[in-house]
Parts: C-alpha cells; structure tokens; sequence
C-alpha cells in the first residue's frame, strides 16, 4: 500500500471524493457538467505544491484519485438537489441510508438534499499527518504503533487484510477534536412513540474529552506528560447533571490507558447518596450509565428494552455512543463491509433543531452525498466487554474525508437490530452564529446533534451539542480543560 505523507494527497483524496459522489447523484444532469467538475479538479491539483521527494507518492494518489472518480456508480435519478425527502416519498432514499436512518425518515424525519461539500481538515492536523504518518503501523493484533499526532493512515487500501483496523484508529484520532472539547449545558431530550410532549429532559453541564495523544493545537503539543507517566491516553465525562432535580449533581467520567487489554476505568457519581461507585467496562454499553444513580436518587426500578439493556431515567443513549463511538478501539474486532455512497447530515445549523414532525424524535436537517466505508465491529472474546456487553455489535457508516461516524446501527447479544444512531454536524469557524467566544481561524467539522433511538419500541433520545439555547456553549481545542477535569475528584468536587 502507498502511504502518502503530504497534504497535497489529503486534499487531492477530499476532491475525488467530492467528485465521487457528485457526479453519482448528477445522473441526468449535463455531461457537461461531469467534464467541468474534472476539469476543476486538475486546475486544483496543478495549484498544489510539493516538494520534488514527494511527488511520486502524490502522482500516484492522483491516478487514483480520477481513477475511483470516473467508476460508475448506481443511478441517482431519484434524488435531486432542493429535494425534500419526507415520509411520503422515503422510499427514493431507501438505498442512500443506513436501515436505522431510513426507519426515522419513515417515521418523520424530514431531509433536504444539497449537493456535497469538500471538508477540509484544520491546517495544524494537515501538518501533524505530514510529518507523523510515516513512521505509523498497524501490529498484527491490530494495536497502532508509533502514532504521535495526525491521521494514522492517509490512504488506506480496501484491499488491505487490516483496512477496517486502519479506517478505526483513523476515526480514533479524527481531525474534528485532536486536543479538547467541552460542550456546555448539553440537552438530551427523550420521546416515545406515540406520546406527546418529552418524556424526560436531561441537562448536562459538561460532555467532553481530553485527549493525551495527537494534540495539534493547544500546548502541550503533540503528547502530554500523561502518556508517559500514566499511560493515559484521553479522559471524558459528563457532569454534573442539571436536570432532573432529583438528579442534579450527579456524573460520570472514564479513563482510558494507551496498553492493549486493560479495560477502561470509569466511575458514577450520586449526588443523591455522596456515593462514588467504579463501574465496570461493559456497564458504558448501558443507557446513560447512570442506571444506579436513578435507583439511588429516585427510587425508579430499571426497565430493559430488546437487548436486556436498561432503559432507566427515560433514556436509550449509552457512554459508548458518545461521538458516534467512544468504546476502546482494542477491544473490538472490525471487518470492512465495503464502500458506498450515502446521504449523511453534514453541514447542518448549530444548534440543530428537531423535527416538528415527528413531535421531537429526531433533527429535520440538510443532508448531503457523502462516500462512507462501513464497519462491522464486534467486541472479541476474551475482551472485557465478550461477558457482560449489551451492545456485541455495531455497524459503523465513516465519512472517508472526515472519519466522522454518520450513522451506526447496534444489535444485541442475539444478533436482532436494537438501536440505531445518526449523528448530525455542522462545517463552520464557530460553534453557533451568535458566539461571542467560540470562534476558531479556520472552519471546521463539529458534531450538533445526535439521535439514539431504541427502534423495537419507538423511543428515543436527542443529544443537543451546544444546547438549544446556548450560544457559547462549544469550546473545541480552546484550552477550555485541562487534563484533571474528568477525574473522579471534580466530578466529585462540582456535583456536591
């Protein structure tokens, strides 16, 4: 396989599949307009500069390139750009989405088609993948070797035994937040089929990440002294709960360490009880992961939806769907499905707001062609996760420009479709049009929503990240944490 190291070859494999994707869904259209988009493309890659030691791997990735953008692709006719796709015509897009998204498009979930849109990475990650990715590998066992900062894998090659572990690590260390990110006064909002109004409204004050390798753009840059002292490779959380009252105060927080085979620590915190309580690995496949601290704090006994999972406190969403994924990336085994071209929310408003017509169960937003590689994980015998896990496997739909999960659908231990997941984004310089203080020096890809919903029963959870009425609410490698805020002791310290 070519590993390219520029960011000539990041961008030239963002324009064919730009170029991809465009002309699938441009059936019908001019053929003119096919010649154009091939014709923008070499001017584009004739303005790229190289050094001389570089171009023979960007040559090839450029063959490549108009290659893979000139492989016909099924016809589109059916969806056009302006297009809007509601229940009534949902059936136009049945081949463009993952069988969870398109169960929501039946149920409500309004989309407006527009064309796609180059993402382009923040310069700072460019300049990590440049410099780092060479010396990157991939073990045997599927552990990453030698990452310091960047994409891991620049190009990844489908024909590669270990394409689906490289498509993984590069979702692991995403351009979107290399270094932090706090989203502030975050709302999960729940709904059931058929009733109307909320059936439970969940404030968060903090949801985030500190990330301990492939930092970018906050010092220290590109490691913290974490990794090497402790083997930390990131913490995240979410805490303190704002609402319910009954729950106010409470949180939880995860550790991950950098060595294969031990299983993330993680810890809940009741309020309620002044209770701290280290919960086990498979516990983060669970809803909320906060299933004792609504016992402890409000007397409610834990239901179970088609997987055996809880479904306490009125919500589906699980620790390990945070950001689309968030289990440890070791403990999983991946086989590569295959490639398609998809319809993914990209870029959306911020905040997104929900669908009216389907009374709040999920986001009324734009979507776009996007091509995604799509992943079936399954946690490995003999992991921690083999025992105890709710969720055995998932499919993953990954954005290969981005390395975004746009949708995934989750099964239980007896392989039968459980939940599924849609994530929704926004491509911009600030979190929302009115920030005062999140503002970045250049545009980048932010997750704004994300709809987890348990699809045996029809209920649902919607994540807001920024709230609904939170402007300043999203800090992404600002500095805005540190590598101590999800630790167990502030969690403890802002829930009391």
């Amino acid at each position: 396989m070519l590993r390219a190291t520029v960011p000539a070859v990041t961008a030239v494999a963002a324009m064919f599949t730009n170029a991809v994707l465009q002309t699938g869904f441009a059936a019908g259209k001019s053929r003119n307009l096919a010649q154009r988009r091939k014709l923008r493309m070499l001017a584009q890659w004739r303005k790229i500069r190289m050094k001389p030691k570089h171009f023979a791997a960007a040559l090839a990735a450029l063959g490549l390139a108009i290659a893979l953008a000139w492989t016909p692709l099924p016809a589109r006719a059916e969806v056009q750009d302006g297009d809007v796709i509601t229940p009534a015509n949902a059936s136009k897009v049945e081949n463009l989405l993952s069988p969870g998204s398109f169960a929501l498009v039946k149920q409500g979930m309004t989309m407006k088609i527009v064309p796609a849109e180059h993402l382009e990475s923040p310069p700072p990650y460019r300049a990590a993948t440049e410099k780092y990715s060479p010396q990157v590998a991939l073990a045997p066992d599927g552990n990453l070797e030698n990452y310091v900062a960047g994409l891991p894998f620049p190009l990844v090659d489908v024909n590669d035994p270990q394409a689906a572990s490289k498509i993984m690590w590069n979702f692991e260390y995403r351009p979107m937040s290399t270094d932090d990110i706090d989203e502030r006064n975050v709302e999960a909002v729940s709904h059931n089929d058929g009733a109307s109004g909320e059936i439970e409204h969940f404030t968060f004050g903090h949801l985030g990440l500190y990330n301990y390798l492939g930092r970018t753009e906050v010092p220290p840059m590109p490691i913290d002294a974490g990794v090497l002292n402790m083997n930390i490779a990131s913490r995240a959380g979410v805490y303190p709960v704002l609402e319910p009252a009954e729950l106010r105060g409470a949180g939880l927080v995860r550790e991950r360490s950098t060595l294969p085979g031990v299983e993330d620590y993680a810890w809940e915190y009741s309020s309620d009880t002044r209770r701290l309580r280290r919960l086990p690995a498979s516990a983060l496949s669970d809803s909320v992961g906060l299933g004792s601290i609504s016992a402890n704090s409000a007397g409610r006994n834990s239901g179970s939806g088609a997987g055996g999972g809880a479904t306490s406190y009125a919500s589906t969403l699980d620790p390990n769907s945070w950001f689309g994924f968030s289990g440890k990336p070791t403990e999983y085994s991946y086989r590569l499905l295959g490639e398609r071209s998809i319809l993914a929310s990209v870029d959306g408003s911020s905040p997104a707001s929900s669908c009216a017509e389907d009374g709040g169960r999920s986001v009324c937003e734009k979507w776009q062609p996007r091509h995604v590689y799509v992943i079936e994980a399954s946690a490995k015998s003999g992991s921690p996760l083999s025992a105890g896990t709710l969720v055995p496997k998932r499919i993953f739909y990954i954005d290969s420009e981005g390395w975004f999960i746009t949708a995934s659908d989750l099964y239980d231990r007896e392989g039968r479709s459980w939940k599924t997941i849609v994530n929704f984004y926004a491509y911009s310089d600030r979190a929302t049009p009115g920030t005062r203080v999140a503002i970045w020096p250049f545009k980048r890809i932010f997750q704004t929503a994300m709809v987890d919903e348990d699809l045996t029963d029809g209920f649902s959870t919607v994540v807001h990240t920024p709230g609904l009425d939170d402007r300043d609410g999203l800090y992404i490698n600002m500095g805005a944490i540190d590598g101590n805020f999800f630790t167990p002791a502030r969690m403890v310290q802002a829930g009391r």
